[in-house]
């Protein structure tokens, strides 16, 4: 499987004005977080931030997906989190280098229960969210992607062929938190827990 993850597809101060294409990286699949363990902040960064994400499963084998027919390749929804070590990102960004390890680190992506799209009442507006401590700290809608679901998945499919098993991350709706050891989040789909996850 491969993850697939879209960077700056909200816009914070309102502006709805779309860069020409998706902003497009991939993860490997050991950069998954085994399901209940907590991640420990590596020692090669001394930066990690993490941010909340809607994330969709592809259910069907496809290349060339029209966005109108997008919906029917993926099946389920979930939070995740995506983890980056900003310094060695900011690093390789200084030098003009790939920036891949500074996202794609073993356990950089927290992957949450997921939920059925049959069991999402209204999937145009999903709310996904991250608390601590019994407050939301990071949060969104996925009624203000700037690229949607469907059209994700048309543009991504151009480029790779989607396999059963994929998962996409959708964008971060706000800015990103400071991984800080023992606090501890949870992630919600419309109100339903998907994970918790605790930093160490």
């Amino acid at each position: 499987m491969k993850i697939i993850c879209i960077g700056k597809n909200y816009n914070s101060n309102g502006d709805k004005t779309r860069p020409d294409v998706p902003l497009i990286f991939l993860k490997p699949d050991s950069a998954i977080l085994p399901k209940d363990h907590p991640f420990f902040i590596p020692e090669f960064s001394n930066d990690i931030t993490l941010e909340v994400e809607l994330a969709v499963r592809i259910c069907r084998l496809g290349k060339y997906i029209s966005a109108r027919f997008a919906h029917k390749y993926y099946d389920a929804y979930t939070a995740a989190v995506d983890f980056t070590a900003v310094d060695i990102m900011k690093d390789a960004q200084e030098k003009g280098l790939p920036w891949e390890l500074s996202k794609g680190f073993d356990g950089s992506v927290v992957l949450g229960q997921w939920i059925e799209k049959k069991d999402i009442c209204n999937q145009e507006d999903i709310s996904f969210s991250m608390m601590k401590d019994g407050e939301s700290v990071n949060s969104g809608h996925s009624s203000s992607m700037l690229y949607s679901i469907d059209e994700i998945i048309e543009y991504v499919s151009r480029y790779y062929t989607l396999k059963i098993g994929d998962v996409i991350l959708t964008g971060a709706p706000q800015a990103a938190l400071q991984a800080v050891k023992d606090d501890c989040y949870t992630g919600f789909i419309e109100g339903v827990k998907t994970f918790d996850l605790k930093i160490k």
